[in-house]
């Protein structure tokens, strides 16, 4: 088999490894996309469609239902370091490798099902996407979306992110904001000649610091907001007084807000903190967890366990936006997403297979 092909026979875990194996940091997923759209029309009980580097193959089998599964073939760069490409996989069956859990063992999984589950008895969608780890602007599913709808319609999606094989309902949304703040240049020996920028950013570092959570229950989950500074943006050179400063700060937000709501929020938290300009950076809103859906029960109850919320932003936010309830259901542990030492045990990649796999093929 050429070395760009991917073998579907492999189990989902063997899969993963060879998924690690094709190099997709954002913005360079075309040999993967390339990979999987051959793979995926190579079987005849799927139709296959592509958008850039974003492959979606269907089942149309005139069920009264259709679920969709999705997941992003990108991952962050890749860490210097000899356990993240090619992958490794130890003898007490760890995978390791740079996209091992976010989430080329989700995407395994998918094909997996995409190539075992000829008959199932709901139709099904696998959309497979590029850009998740970059600006939102950048998302293949949001392209997907914006372009062809209809390809991504359905009555219940699962993203098969990190989720260490439990389902997480919703998701939080994300808003990014510039607090920028203005002074006057001056000579350091001399400061008093000058007004510091970077001065004027402690009332919003006090408030930032005064900040308390909200977690509020949202359809029986509960969700943990967070509000702080990520980066500080200001100087010229060690022998002057800055005459600009700007602090970016990123909110978490509960899914019971809207986008709307949330940049209101914002703005009013920081409104007596002298700040002069106030820049929307990036901002995609959440989901609610959606899970009183008949497809979403009839999951849980396959899958067991018991749901939890999702604190990161996730796809399930386009989906939910689309009208179609979502939740997130994947191998792999969430805090071991986008380190250096990024890893899966193989027995959750099989495990989420045979689940899913059991409880469509049913």
């Amino acid at each position: 088999m050429p070395e760009t092909a991917l073998d579907l026979t492999l189990d989902a875990a063997r899969l993963t490894a060879r998924l690690v194996d094709f190099p997709s940091e954002s913005g360079t997923e075309k040999p993967l996309a390339d990979a999987i759209e051959t793979a995926l029309r190579g079987l005849p009980h799927l139709t296959v469609d592509r958008y850039g580097n974003n492959v979606v193959a269907r089942t149309n089998l005139g069920h009264a239902e259709r679920v969709v599964l999705a997941g992003h073939i990108d991952t962050v760069p890749i860490a210097d370091s000899p356990r993240n490409v090619p992958s490794r996989l130890d003898d007490d069956g760890v995978l390791w490798g740079c996209g091992t859990c976010d989430m080329k063992s989700g995407v395994a999984v998918q094909l997996r099902i995409a190539q075992t589950v000829t008959a199932p008895n709901r139709d099904l969608t696998f959309v497979f996407y590029d850009n998740e780890e970059v600006a939102a602007h950048l998302n293949g599913l949001g392209h997907v979306a914006d372009a062809h709808p209809d390809w991504l319609e359905g009555d219940f999606a699962i993203l098969l992110e990190p989720s260490d094989g439990q389902v997480e309902g919703g998701c939080q949304g994300t808003l990014r904001v510039h607090l920028k703040l203005s002074g006057e240049r001056a000579h350091s020996a001399r400061a008093w000649m000058g007004d510091n920028a970077i001065h004027k950013a402690a009332p919003i570092l006090a408030r930032l610091a005064e900040y308390e959570p909200r977690r509020p229950f949202v359809d029986g989950l509960q969700y943990h907001e967070g509000l702080n500074a990520v980066r500080i943006e200001g100087g010229v050179a060690t022998n002057v007084i800055p005459d600009a400063c700007t602090v970016v700060v990123n909110f978490r937000y509960a899914p019971d807000r809207s986008m709307e709501e949330a940049e209101k929020f914002v703005r009013e938290y920081f409104a007596d903190c002298g700040v002069e300009e106030f820049v929307v950076d990036d901002h995609t809103g959440g989901a609610r967890p959606g899970l009183d859906h008949p497809a979403a029960v009839a999951f849980m109850a396959a899958v067991g366990g018991e749901a939890r919320p999702k604190y990161g932003w996730t796809d399930v936010s386009r989906f939910s936006a689309l009208g179609v309830p979502a939740v997130n259901y994947g191998p792999g542990a969430p805090l071991l997403a986008h380190k250096a030492d990024e890893r899966v045990q193989t027995a959750e990649i099989l495990r989420a297979e045979e689940r899913l796999r059991a409880w469509l093929a049913s």
